[in-house]
């Protein structure tokens, strides 16, 4: 029989609530050697994530220049999406694990076949996935928990 995500996920884990300050958010990850935690509102649904991405701006990110424009008739015509800048000024200024999160992370449900599990890290290039059911977090797998599961299966 195959193995489901439920088999393989962690169960114990740390999570911040999407109003915790930043430095909170931080002393979690800190206290728990983690690349990322997830997010929950006050009814512990899964809302974001937070990962080491998140927390810092990379050389591109850094420079917070207005995008390029040009001014015509009078008016501001941007050549640049504005929401990537307003994206990366409200995580350089953040305050809340909300203002810091990635909203609406990509999860997967306990049911789901390891191998499910496996095609979503590698197709999102992600390291972990946070493991809900009926909107609600209860558990966490990880890119190793996966590899892990499929080395290991029994033919």
């Amino acid at each position: 029989m195959a193995l489901i995500v439920r088999d393989i996920m962690e169960t114990d884990v740390p999570a911040v609530y999407s109003t915790d300050p930043v430095e909170s958010v931080l002393k979690v990850l800190r206290a728990h050697e983690l690349p990322g935690v997830p997010v929950i509102n006050e009814g512990g649904r899964c809302v974001g994530i937070i990962t080491e991405a998140d927390l810092v701006l990379s050389e591109e990110d850094a420079d917070l220049h207005l995008p390029h424009y040009f001014q015509l008739f009078g008016g501001v015509v941007f050549l640049e999406s504005m929401s990537h800048f307003e994206e990366r000024l409200r995580k350089a200024f953040a305050s809340t694990a909300e203002d810091m999160m990635t909203p609406d992370p990509v999860t997967i449900e306990p049911s789901a076949t390891v191998e499910e599990a496996a095609r979503r890290i590698a197709g999102r290039r992600h390291n972990r996935l946070p493991v809900v059911e009926h909107g609600r977090l209860v558990g966490v797998v990880t890119r190793v928990d996966v590899l892990d599961a499929l080395t290991n299966e029994p033919e």
